[in-house]
This record gives C-alpha cells, sequence and structure tokens, in this order.
C-alpha cells in the first residue's frame, strides 16, 4: 500500500482530458492507496462553494466516492482555489489542512504544503497573496454575486498570466533559504509541494543531515503522482488517456 500525493490539476471545462484523466486515477490506482493528499490548484480557479459549476459537482462526487471505498482524501489549498471551503470539503468528503501540514508516513516526517509560500524572490506575487488572503477581503468578495465574481476572478487570471509572462523563471522557483527555514521550523527532512510545476526529487543538506524537496508536476499533457511506501519515495508520471 502507498500514500499518494498530487497537486496542480487546474481543472475546467476548458481541459476535458485532463478531467478524464483524473476521474480515470480516482477510479483505478488511487482505490489502492492508504491515503490521497490534494496539494492544492485542483481547479483552475474557485469564485466560492455557492457557484453551480456541474464540473465542481462530478469531482465531489468521485472523491466522494474515493472516500467511502475506505481511501481517506486530504486537501491543502493552492493559489488558484483558496476560497474552497467547508461545503465543498462536505460534499466532496475531503478533509481540510493547514497550508503548512506534518504528516507521518512509515516513519517519516513529511512536511506539505502547496509551495507557493517557498516563492519568496517574487515579491509582487507574495504582496498579492498576502491580501487576497486577508480575511476580510475574502468575506467581502464571496458576498457578491456570482456574475461579479465570476469577472474579477477572470480580471485576475488574465493580470497573473501576463505579469507572469514578463517575469525571470528564476524568480518564480522556491527561494533555497525559504526551504531550508521550512524544513528547520517543521524539523522534518522530507518535504513535499507542488505550484512550480518543476517535477523532481532534489536531495539537500539541512543543518549537516540529508533532506529531500518532492516537486509534484502540473497535469498538462500526463499526471503526475508522488508515491510514499515503507521502501520509497517515488515521483511517477503518466498518461491522461
Amino acid at each position: 500500500m502507498a500514500t499518494l500525493f498530487i497537486a496542480d490539476l487546474h481543472l475546467s471545462v476548458d481541459e476535458p482530458a485532463i478531467t478524464a484523466g483524473f476521474l480515470h486515477f480516482l477510479a483505478g490506482d488511487a482505490r489502492q492507496a492508504d491515503a490521497l493528499y490534494i496539494l492544492g490548484d485542483l481547479f483552475e480557479a474557485w469564485i466560492g462553494d455557492d457557484a453551480p459549476e456541474p464540473l465542481h459537482h462530478e469531482i465531489a462526487a468521485a472523491l466522494r466516492a474515493l472516500s467511502d471505498g475506505g481511501v481517506p482524501c486530504y486537501f491543502i489549498h493552492g493559489n488558484r482555489d483558496f476560497l474552497l471551503g467547508k461545503r465543498f470539503a462536505r460534499e466532496s468528503g475531503m478533509q481540510l489542512l493547514a497550508q503548512e501540514h506534518v504528516v507521518d508516513i512509515e516513519g517519516r516526517r513529511v512536511l506539505i504544503m502547496h509551495g507557493d509560500t517557498l516563492c519568496t524572490d517574487d515579491a509582487g506575487y507574495q504582496a498579492f497573496r498576502a491580501r487576497v488572503h486577508t480575511p476580510w477581503i475574502q468575506r467581502a468578495f464571496l458576498l457578491l454575486p456570482l456574475c461579479f465574481r465570476r469577472r474579477i476572478a477572470a480580471r485576475m487570471r488574465a493580470g497573473s498570466k501576463a505579469a507572469n509572462g514578463k517575469k525571470p523563471l528564476a524568480i518564480m522557483d522556491v527561494n533555497a533559504a525559504a526551504v531550508e527555514q521550512a524544513f528547520i521550523r517543521h524539523n522534518v527532512r522530507w518535504l513535499i509541494h507542488g505550484h512550480t510545476h518543476r517535477p523532481a526529487i532534489h536531495e539537500l543538506s539541512v543543518n549537516g543531515q540529508p533532506a529531500f524537496r518532492c516537486v509534484l508536476g502540473a497535469w498538462h499533457a500526463e499526471g503526475s503522482v508522488i508515491n510514499v511506501t515503507a521502501d520509497e519515495v517515488k515521483l511517477i508520471a503518466f498518461p491522461l488517456s
């Protein structure tokens, strides 16, 4: 048996192949897991649990079937779906976790997160993140009519895409000092995250001890999962169809 980790699916009605691949994964390999952890950006955008999107209900039903089948599912918010709330969590059977969470797997203490907070060189993004994570701003946004929320979200996505196109690639990756601080803060030797879309397992040295940063890939042309067993931690890519 294994514990599985995924991130950055960016599900939307515009990418039906990714949705189909994810549903196939939930009905297949995920059914054999000890647990499934989704580390953010499950959806391309999230404007509130009250948005009547058929895709959301389809995904919730599939996740509920997984958890009802005995595989617990956990979720950490990403930068795209940070407004996903308790209503959807109840519908899908997922348990919401804090943005930084330590889980014990087969004797390993593993820190899990989305990963955007590690990208501290991108000062513009971090300032934006701080604003949109302000509780009163989130409450005010969720009180707006859905049509207004959709327009605001569309403008924000367009602005983000334009801004990212002008940024050096290096500043959108993790900062080495921020990574080291996360290891030390939580007293771990393993870190699993997404966000950067740069799948790899990096071996580091933290306080003179070996440490490992495991990065999930985004689900574009293929799926990406980290499989943790008693014997190994393995990054796996697989076709969506």
